[in-house]
């Protein structure tokens, strides 16, 4: 049974190599169905992704669109020496990290006349509030979550790197170790201890909150093993930060 499962898996792996080979070839051709398919696949995952490096919608919006720019530029020079996925990732990080750069250079030091952040959330960001709201929600359970999303966001905010990052692309990308290995161009070791060291100064830094508030909004937190809070991403689920 063991040996089928591992048959099963490396077919369906060979299979989705050559699917994904199959695409790369027609969007190196210009094929306008291929680049369709692409931004349908990756738009959405990327803006995440993107957000959660750069907090701010707009921002997050142009670098978004920076990096599909840059994907369509250099589909020619992808050979397959990574995933599609990865490749993409990696130019999304790249972006959001010259887009924090220059943040800190100029934006920083602007008076913005534009909506608080979470407002911006609430009022102008449709693809960012249909990822967070259970449409099943009541009225307070929505609010609930959104306010602890936004002190999660928060918290995320201050790990510093590479523990973010690496805790991002695991607890909340889903991305497998081998993935982020690959895009982060590290040993699998360094990912568990990035991801380790992130996840327990997640932790410290969300007890607090989840002490206070935790039976308002219905948080549980366990004696010493971990804090669960939902996450912010399509299809519900949690964020679970061991020590």
């Amino acid at each position: 049974m063991a040996g089928a499962t591992t048959l099963g898996d490396l077919a369906s792996a060979i299979g989705a190599r050559a699917e994904e080979a199959t695409i790369v070839a027609e969007l190196k051709a210009g094929s306008e169905a291929a680049y369709a398919w692409l931004i349908g696949e990756f738009q959405r995952p990327v803006y995440g992704l993107v957000y959660r490096m750069v907090s701010d919608p707009a921002d997050a919006a142009d670098t978004t669109q920076d990096v599909f720019l840059k994907v369509f530029r250099g589909m020619k020079h992808f050979h397959g020496e990574s995933s599609l996925k990865t490749w993409i990732y990696r130019i999304a990080l790249h972006e959001a990290a010259n887009r924090k750069r220059w943040w800190f250079r100029h934006k920083a030091h602007e008076t913005s006349i534009e909506p608080a952040e979470s407002e911006g959330l609430v009022n102008g960001d449709g693809a960012m509030r249909s990822a967070l709201t259970d449409l099943h929600d009541s009225p307070f359970d929505t609010m609930a979550h959104q306010e602890v999303q936004r002190r999660v966001d928060e918290e995320l905010r201050q790990i510093p790197e590479p523990y973010r990052t690496t805790l991002i692309l695991r607890d909340l990308e889903e991305m497998s170790y081998e993935e982020i290995a690959e895009l982060l161009q590290i040993s699998l070791g360094t990912v568990k201890s990035r991801l380790t060291r992130g996840r327990h100064a997640l932790k410290q830094r969300l007890a607090p909150y989840v002490r206070e508030v935790g039976e308002e909004l219905g948080l549980t937190v366990p004696q010493e093993e971990a804090v669960k809070l939902p996450r912010r991403v399509s299809g519900g689920g949690e964020i679970e930060v061991t020590p």
